[in-house]
């Protein structure tokens, strides 16, 4: 037993898988009912569950406004897990509500971009859209795409992930991918664009193309020239221009990821949509590391390792569902 109310490790163990297999199929009733009825089994994995929520928003997964799900009220005002009064009082309305605030809060945005895709890939999942004017677009993992083909118009925006585009020419119908705000407008060529959080990175292969970006308090305008790479951080406006290899241009194509001069944590956003696990760094010295190289999606724990160790970081394998990054 463990010391934290006398937890078997084995339920929490359960309960932490619980927390990502959510995560990981925010869309599946059958889980969701599988978790329902895990919850229900005891009052010890209601207080299992209570421990995973606490232990994922010490690493800065869950928000504190859910902290009222763990500590105690009056009664007048909240059903405490840890309450004396029989387990039976915990009504299947009441377990519901509980799994739907996690489900929610987990799988919120992309149920947004759910709604708004033509186009979606899965986790490590790629796959080529052909759109009706003969332009070519091959999807990255975990991307999604929304598409507006008219006689007038060509537009798709990209919505999450990251995409090469082959673009079908058409003087009369100038071609524009947004990403996070970043335009990116062609009439005919080839390149890679890809949205993180907070930056969008264009790679042109083939041609030219013009990007803009208005900002609330900057605006940029430039053209790239084949074998050119743009980040643009959308927050500032800034822009970081460098030349690329061909063959790194969508390495993702090829099974590898390349990154210049990023982020550890920008690098592990990429990796994360090609690994099924869920990827955590609650050190934020180790996540602000930065990082140029090239990295084996086929093996994500391997890129995972091989991403931090120059800094004296390890993985590790918390659950079949998350790694946690360290320097320790």
């Amino acid at each position: 037993m463990t010391q934290d109310n006398h937890i078997p490790p084995a339920i929490l163990e359960e309960a932490m898988d619980w927390f990502l297999d959510l995560k990981a199929r925010p869309d599946c009733r059958q889980t969701e009912q599988g978790f329902q009825e895990w919850l229900s089994r005891s009052p010890t994995h209601g207080r299992a569950w209570e421990q995973a929520l606490k232990t994922w928003t010490l690493l800065g997964e869950v928000p504190p406004v859910y902290e009222h799900v763990w500590r105690r009220e009056p009664a007048a005002t909240v059903v405490s897990l840890r309450s004396r009064r029989p387990w039976k009082r915990w009504t299947a309305g009441a377990i519901t509500a509980l799994a739907a605030s996690a489900i929610v809060l987990l799988a919120g945005p992309s149920l947004l971009i759910r709604l708004r895709a033509d186009h979606m890939t899965q986790t490590a999942e790629s796959r080529t859209v052909k759109l009706e004017d003969g332009t070519v677009i091959e999807m990255a993992g975990d991307s999604a795409i929304a598409t507006e083909i008219t006689a007038s118009v060509r537009r798709v925006t990209l919505l999450s992930g990251e995409a090469f585009f082959d673009v079908a020419h058409d003087a009369s119908r100038p071609f524009t991918v947004d990403a996070g705000g970043v335009a990116v407008a062609v009439l005919g060529t080839a390149f890679d664009v890809q949205m993180a959080n907070d930056t969008t990175t264009v790679e042109l292969a083939r041609g030219v193309v013009a990007i803009s970006y208005a900002g609330p308090e900057h605006r940029e305008n430039f053209e790239l020239a084949p074998g050119e790479m743009a980040a643009v951080d959308r927050r500032t406006g800034d822009v970081i221009r460098d030349t690329i290899a061909p063959e790194d241009i969508a390495a993702w194509r090829g099974g590898k990821l390349f990154v210049n001069d990023v982020s550890v944590a920008a690098a592990v956003e990429r990796l994360q949509r090609y690994h099924p696990a869920w990827i955590s760094i609650p050190d934020p010295a180790l996540a602000a590391r930065r990082v140029t190289g090239l990295y084996d999606l086929k093996n994500p724990d391997q890129a995972l390792a091989a991403l931090v160790k120059p800094f004296g970081g390890n993985v590790r394998e918390v659950t079949s569902y998350g790694r946690i990054l360290t320097r320790f």
